[in-house]
């Protein structure tokens, strides 16, 4: 591997997985330095080779996810870059992988163009890619109008539907848990995101975990 190369880890518990990237990323400028099958594996390995960024699956091993070691890694070597490599598009994960540090959120139907792209990216500080749900996330909340006063005023029921937001559930079922029709949760969710001055769902789940309100 030529000098000046990125030095990665990789971390998902199917081996399947970890070979695939192996492959994919071969003849790159990448080197991949470790391999982790569960996120406290990641970390030791993280502490241990103090890598330029840690590919990091969302699920693992029970008690070992990729969030929980995302939160680890970013404590413990601030220096290491997190990208989160998963098969899930959930806005509560982005929430959390924002609240929590993560460089950038990759999805595993991405192209080795993109994934490339984010790996260099974060091991040279860049915005997360354009092809990353963090870019788009990451974007607007810098650019958000910051209010004199940070505790937004909700009602009672949009904080309930925004927590549900912030699970992940779609309207339907948000509207099955409250026992309310799905016009009146499309209704508190468009107040929800009016009042947090946010233009989707993701965004409200970020701005819901970051007060510890999911």
């Amino acid at each position: 591997m030529a000098a000046g190369s990125v030095r990665v880890v990789v971390a998902d518990d199917h081996e399947v997985v970890r070979c695939g990237l192996v492959n994919l990323l071969d003849g790159t400028d990448v080197e991949i330095v470790a391999e982790a099958s569960s996120g406290e594996e990641a970390v030791s390995l993280a502490r241990k080779h103090k890598p330029d960024v840690v590919l990091l699956d969302i699920r693992m091993a029970p008690g070992n996810d990729g969030l929980a070691a995302l939160e680890k890694i970013t404590g413990d070597v601030p220096s290491v870059r997190c990208i989160m490599l998963t098969s899930f598009d959930n806005p509560t994960y982005i929430a959390r992988a924002v609240a929590s540090g993560a460089h950038d959120y990759i999805l595993k139907g991405c192209s080795r163009e993109e994934l490339l792209e984010s790996i260099t990216g974060a091991a040279s500080g860049q915005l997360p890619v354009r092809a990353g749900e963090l870019r788009r996330v990451a974007t607007t909340m810098a650019n958000r109008v910051v209010t004199p006063d940070p505790d937004v005023p909700l009602t009672q029921r949009e904080m309930q539907v925004l927590r549900h937001v912030a699970l992940g559930l779609s309207n339907k079922e948000i509207a099955q848990s409250l026992t309310i029709s799905v016009e009146t949760v499309k209704e508190h969710v468009q107040n929800i995101l009016r009042k947090l001055a946010v233009s989707d769902r993701t965004q409200a789940a970020v701005w819901a975990v970051r007060r510890g309100l999911a």
